[in-house]
């Protein structure tokens, strides 16, 4: 028996997805041909900038024979095409796979008359109007209305499914640079907020003592990092390892969920908290981190990649601790995981990155030992005394 105050579940705080990604449009109405020409277009357009899918189902009414070693009894064959790579699935593909599978795309377009997605365009179309009509109940965010050559007005049945139709974009359906600018305009609007997220959890264990309570500057290096963002980003948090570890009130803070993991766990429990948001992730061990190099940063984000980053001339590997990490990022972090894998610089390493030469490399420094804190305080100094 369970009580009333019993919860089965965790209260988590889900990604705003549909049925196969963040920002997806089902196109109905039309011959699926139509939808096809007008899907190619739209991607054409826009994959310079953004990573887009396509799904579909196929129109052989025939019985078909299952690919290659599918038949045979295999789940899953994968070829290296070298300019593509296919995979053939004999596998039941669930609603929790199918947004596994499109979670890289920024954009998905859908034939409507086969799948079905939280978003929708409508083609009013004299040839398919008994098709739509079977398929009102599926316009539940209706968002572009498009007219073929054969009609001049919105069927009623449409009107009467779309209160607000009046005040959806109506356009004619050859008018593609209208079409295509929508969809820019849906994206740039899509794009997600930027939140930052100081790391001062570690348990500074070479150092001997917190590495965010050092005072480089006015105050401790943690409030000091926070500040330094607070220009950037929507919120600004810093990453705490438990209840326990005090930070002034002043300060958001998110407390650690996933427990031993180091950068990891920070980085993972931001997104646990805000899966729709992209974090500016910098650790507190970083004394010379300026708010040009901040600035260069965020000027050069790439919202279509996994993350923005760093490539540290020191190590000739991104720099994974003064990193975008967009939403996208969120699954893969825990696929990593997973695997048995919690290093935030591995993911960069096997993942697709937009990385940048950092214009100051000094600012990528970081204070770990003793030793490395009077080297910076020699440099501090030095600075100070040219200023």
């Amino acid at each position: 028996m369970i009580s009333k105050g019993h919860r089965k579940h965790a209260d988590l705080a889900r990604p705003l997805n549909g049925n196969f990604g963040r920002n997806e449009w089902a196109i109905i109405g039309a011959p699926c041909t139509t939808i096809k020409v007008l899907a190619d277009n739209i991607i054409q357009a826009l994959s310079p900038k953004y990573k887009c899918a396509y799904a579909d189902t196929s129109h052989n009414d025939d019985e078909v024979l299952s690919p290659g070693r599918l038949a045979s009894g295999a789940i899953l064959e994968y070829t290296d095409q070298l300019n593509y790579q296919q995979f053939n699935y004999n596998a039941l593909v669930t609603p929790f796979k199918q947004r596994q599978l499109f979670a890289e795309a920024d954009l998905v377009l859908i034939n409507g008359n086969h799948q079905q997605a939280k978003a929708q365009v409508v083609i009013i179309d004299l040839n398919k109007e008994a098709s739509l009509q079977k398929r009102i109940e599926q316009l539940t965010d209706v968002q572009l209305i498009l007219l073929a050559d054969n009609v001049n007005d919105i069927f009623d049945f449409v009107k009467e499914a779309i209160p607000n139709w009046q005040q959806i974009p109506l356009y004619a359906l050859g008018d593609t640079e209208k079409i295509i600018g929508f969809f820019a305009d849906k994206m740039q609007q899509a794009k997600p907020g930027l939140n930052g997220l100081v790391l001062a959890g570690g348990k500074s264990m070479r150092m001997g003592f917190d590495k965010g309570a050092v005072k480089w500057y006015e105050k401790e290096q943690r409030y000091h990092m926070a500040d330094m963002l607070k220009p950037l980003c929507n919120e600004v948090y810093i990453s705490r390892n438990s209840d326990k570890q005090d930070v002034d009130v002043s300060y958001s803070s998110i407390t650690d969920t996933f427990l031993n993991l180091g950068p990891y766990s920070g980085i993972l429990s931001a997104f646990r908290e805000k899966p729709d948001s992209a974090w500016l992730v910098v650790a507190c061990d970083l004394p010379l981190l300026d708010t040009d190099t901040l600035n260069y940063l965020v000027a050069n984000r790439d919202t279509s990649a996994i993350a923005t980053a760093f490539h540290s001339e020191t190590s000739e590997f991104p720099e994974p601790l003064i990193t975008i990490w967009e939403p996208k990022s969120y699954p893969v972090l825990l696929s990593f995981l997973a695997q048995g894998y919690s290093c935030p610089r591995k993911v960069l390493i096997n993942a697709e990155p937009r990385l940048l030469h950092v214009p100051n490399p000094g600012a990528l420094t970081n204070v770990n030992t003793p030793e490395d804190l009077e080297k910076i305080k020699k440099v501090l100094h030095q600075k100070i005394a040219t200023a």
